[in-house]
């Protein structure tokens, strides 16, 4: 198909994409055409750049308000969209507000108008009760993952914001399930449904594992030697049982990272960090991890704990067996444990002893400059590489944020390289250097 979108070929390019999938194609094709789209597709398959490429060819170069409001669930789903559409380069100022930061920070960021806000329900609700920008001009809405904003009670704030924006024409909203009734307040009359939940998990296999003990821990750590090194998600249902978990694999030198609405957001976007990049090939999370985050493929998932609901379980196993590759969602059943309908009839899988999972062979930097300082990826590299001494396989995944960056380092280089570059230059800025 011959795309609509102008430049396209050079966003996917600068996104290292090298064709749409056919959801992608045709939710485009929709959303040109369509005031009304709801767009139903499994977790991974791409939703966002699903809708963005295509909203984002219709806004108005010259117009000075914001023209695209979109609705998240999570602050981390605000900050990854916000992400992607930066790494487009299309040249639209974004901003992301949310919950856990201060609103003065958010006023000084949308002073200057951006085309495109992108947000939590609270802080968009509170933000347009203030009148800390326009409604007039914002003609597109997007409820991303709105049955997910709706389950965890933001029922009232998405009321508001429909209630305050008179001159949306366009509305899209998107889901991984169809579990969840679209409300009334959204006014939705004939939208286009595109839905693809029935061809994204073919490819996932779900085990069970059989715990001799209720605690199913020494069980956890039997499974994670028998998986071997490869990136995973363990899931419990509360914080506690994280901690429980987390002391445990620490007790057994298993490394891995935490993930759980109780932590600071500056603390859950570093897990993620260190998840993406290598640092952790584990990360021990609540069902905040189980959709709307930006984490690498992986090869597992495993139920420490199961969900109250089917359609979490759903979530959690959509995190792999992504864009249609192929996947094992692992269930610990513990000693005297019943499991529920949805895990019935699923294979019992026999471990194979063998050793703790090696060390990360990485550590994760923290750089105190970011993209306000003009410091790309490559000023970074360049950085290590002629300052710190270090080779070009010793640098691994770079992220850099707006007033600061981390880089994955080989580990065994990390002490001599912050000895030659902590408090130096770098892109006209002294930096600080350190370990997170």
């Amino acid at each position: 198909m011959t795309s609509p979108i102008k430049n396209q070929t050079n966003i996917l390019e600068k996104l290292s994409i090298e064709k749409l999938n056919t959801m992608q194609e045709e939710a485009q094709e929709v959303i040109l055409s369509s005031p009304e789209i709801v767009l139903l597709s499994p977790t991974g398959t791409g939703k966002t750049l699903a809708f963005l490429l295509p909203l984002i060819s219709e806004l108005d170069i010259n117009c000075p308000e914001v023209q695209l409001l979109i609705i998240v669930p999570s602050r981390e789903l605000a900050i990854q969209i916000e992400q992607v559409i930066r790494e487009m380069g299309t040249g639209y100022k974004t901003n992301a507000v949310y919950g856990g930061r201060a609103g003065s920070k958010d006023k000084t960021e949308i002073k200057h108008r951006p085309a495109i806000l992108i947000g939590t329900p609270g802080r968009i609700a509170d933000h347009l009760r203030r009148e800390n920008f326009s409604s007039e001009f914002i003609n597109t809405l997007v409820l991303d993952e709105f049955d997910k904003s709706l389950e965890i009670g933001f029922e009232t704030e998405m009321k508001e914001i429909l209630a305050l924006l008179p001159k949306v024409q366009k509305k899209i909203l998107t889901s991984a399930t169809q579990e969840v009734e679209i409300p009334k307040f959204v006014g939705l009359k004939n939208p286009v449904v595109i839905d693809y939940l029935d061809k994204g998990t073919s490819q996932l296999k779900i085990k069970t594992i059989l715990s001799a003990s209720p605690d199913k821990l020494d069980t956890l750590a039997e499974l994670l030697c028998h998986l071997g090194n490869h990136p995973g998600i363990i899931f419990c249902n509360f914080k506690d049982t994280i901690q429980d978990v987390s002391d445990f694999l620490n007790s057994k030198y298993i490394g891995h990272g935490c993930f759980y609405g109780g932590m600071e957001q500056k603390d859950r976007e570093r897990a993620l960090i260190k998840f993406r990049n290598g640092t952790h090939q584990l990360i021990v999370a609540t069902d905040l991890a189980a959709r709307g985050i930006d984490i690498p493929e992986i090869k597992f998932i495993i139920h420490f704990q199961l969900p109250q609901r089917a359609h979490e379980f759903t979530h959690r196993n959509g995190r792999t067996a992504r864009m249609f590759n192929d996947g094992t969602a692992y269930v610990i059943k513990g000693k005297y444990e019943n499991l529920p309908d949805y895990v019935e009839g699923a294979e019992v899988e026999e471990m194979q002893k063998a050793p703790v999972p090696s060390a990360s062979g990485w550590k994760t930097l923290y750089i105190s400059g970011g993209r306000k300082d003009k410091i790309s990826k490559g000023d970074i590299a360049g950085f290590f590489m002629k300052q710190g001494n270090l080779s070009n396989d010793q640098i691994g995944i770079i992220e850099i944020k707006t007033d600061c960056a981390f880089v994955a380092v080989k580990a065994s280089e990390v002490n001599s390289l912050i000895q030659l570059v902590d408090n130096s230059r770098l892109k006209n800025k002294k930096v600080r250097v350190t370990v997170i």
